[in-house]
């Protein structure tokens, strides 16, 4: 971790909370909000790396429409344009973590670039960063429309090389999502997991390099990475 040269963050369960969408979940169907938000989610992660299978690439946007749509006829609940449209939306106003802007501002302060790599569209990121006010601290937005698949396609994580003109390994890459993690590692970067939940990694081949429990405790790590090279 004393060769990072630049950090690239994972957005969606990483930087943002997916499950903020349970309040509009819940004000559209009551008492469904939480039940809708973790099936909503795990059905959007599959269609993203079933899309890859297939080779049938779709934008984020869709694929989290879709997936709304299944959770919505598997739990028998009425789904309606409008509401389809409100809950969708909340997707693209999702709620940073607490840490994450002081945690932001920590690691602008260590010099070094900071960068989102996302399976979300263009247009996806760029409203969920500018609608939580946090673009000032990031050097790029990247997404895998450039490619048409989704992580962890490695084509995706060779964005990140390409954008920031460094080797692999001179890349910190930080997820919550340890299927993400395993991708990220197996690709060459250095990889940091944030374990919030204390859940169990993946058995994928690939382990992190390092283990948070949340993006508070990000700068130390490098910080002591970097004294400890000194």
């Amino acid at each position: 971790m004393s060769n990072t040269k630049a950090i690239v963050f994972d957005l969606y369960g990483t930087l943002y909370d997916v499950h903020s969408v349970v309040q509009q979940c819940d004000a559209v169907y009551p008492g469904q909000g939480s039940h809708i938000s973790t099936m909503w989610r795990q059905k959007q992660l599959e269609y993203t790396w079933l899309r890859s299978l297939m080779g049938q690439y779709v934008s984020f946007e869709q694929a989290t429409r879709d997936a709304l749509v299944y959770t919505c006829r598997h739990l028998n609940l009425k789904l309606d344009q409008a509401a389809c449209a409100r809950l969708c939306d909340a997707y693209l106003k999702l709620t940073p973590y607490p840490e994450v802007p002081a945690t932001l501002q920590q690691l602008n302060g260590l010099g070094l670039p900071l960068a989102i790599l996302s399976n979300g569209s263009v247009f996806s990121i760029d409203s969920v960063v500018k609608n939580s006010g946090l673009q000032k601290h990031f050097a790029h937005l990247i997404s895998v429309e450039r490619v048409g698949v989704f992580k962890p396609d490695p084509r995706v994580y060779a964005l990140a090389s390409q954008a920031l003109g460094l080797l692999p390994q001179q890349i910190l890459f930080v997820s919550s999502n340890a299927w993400d993690a395993s991708g990220a590692r197996h690709f060459g970067f250095t990889v940091c997991w944030v374990n919030r939940h204390n859940n169990t990694f993946e058995e994928l081949g690939a382990a992190p390099h390092a283990i948070v429990n949340g993006l508070d405790g990000l700068p130390e790590l490098i910080s002591a990475a970097k004294e400890g090279a000194d």
